[in-house]
């Protein structure tokens, strides 16, 4: 039996300066754009909270 993963990757585009990025949806650190250093994602003990516009969620 094949177990479903319940965390996906997420590609997000930086409010800022409009950089996309590929993150992982349950983050254990503070995730920044690589451009702007502007927050992307924090998180939150479970899923991320993104901050960042949410593109396309990854399988």
């Amino acid at each position: 039996m094949k177990r479903e993963q319940d965390s996906k990757f997420v590609r997000v585009q930086c409010n800022k300066c409009k950089n996309e990025q590929v993150i992982f949806g349950k983050i254990s650190t503070r995730v920044d754009c690589l451009v702007c250093k502007s927050l992307l994602a924090e998180p939150t003990g479970g899923k991320s909270k993104i901050k960042a516009k949410i593109l396309e969620v990854l399988k």
